[in-house]
């Protein structure tokens, strides 16, 4: 096993992520991504047109240097620490999603049909891309955080709303997949 190339066992880094939660709580500070997305729109002047963003985005600096780190770690795990792309699919998915126009399915996580540039010239790509980025913004803006947040964050505090979403966000994934994906495709 290279250590370096190959995914790192549940068991090294499932107690580093135990490890910073603890830090986190002990520090007072709440991990999470979408509230990322409120500094932003808050650095950038949207708290003149509305209320909600108008607090002091200057105490959460050290989550933006988060999402740094962790766009500076993906580029690095993807163009220099991964080997092998494919993805171990059943053969039958696989076979299932070729038929809907997923060609790289179970060679790549991200598939072409939706991750590739040319998703910008097409309308119907382009169109889910829209709905799908207002969907998840306006969900994780309801529920109060994100998937890392409720999950990570959220549970390893013991909230029972946290536990309530991550429950939620399990029910709309398994009604995409099985319900709204097959008529999208």
């Amino acid at each position: 096993m290279n250590w370096i190339y190959d995914p790192w066992p549940w068991y090294v880094s499932g107690p580093l992520i135990t490890l910073v939660m603890f830090l986190l709580l002990m520090i007072g500070k709440r991990f999470g991504m979408s509230s990322n997305l409120k500094t932003m729109c808050t650095i950038c002047g949207a708290g003149k047109t509305s209320n909600f963003f108008r607090f002091d985005w200057k105490a959460q600096r050290w989550n933006l240097i988060v999402v740094l780190g962790v766009i500076i770690g993906g580029y690095i795990a993807t163009n220099f620490l991964s080997t092998d792309t494919t993805v171990a699919l059943n053969t039958t998915v696989i076979t299932d999603l070729q038929s809907k126009g997923f060609e790289s399915a179970g060679n790549a996580y991200m598939p072409d049909l939706l991750f590739s540039n040319e998703v910008f010239t097409n309308p119907k790509g382009l169109l889910l891309l829209i709905i799908g980025g207002v969907l998840v913004g306006f969900g994780a803006r309801y529920a109060g955080g994100c998937t890392s947040g409720h999950a990570i964050s959220g549970l390893s505090d013991l909230q029972l709303q946290s536990l309530i979403a991550v429950i939620g966000f399990f029910i709309g994934g398994l009604v995409m997949i099985h319900l709204i994906f097959p008529l999208i495709f």
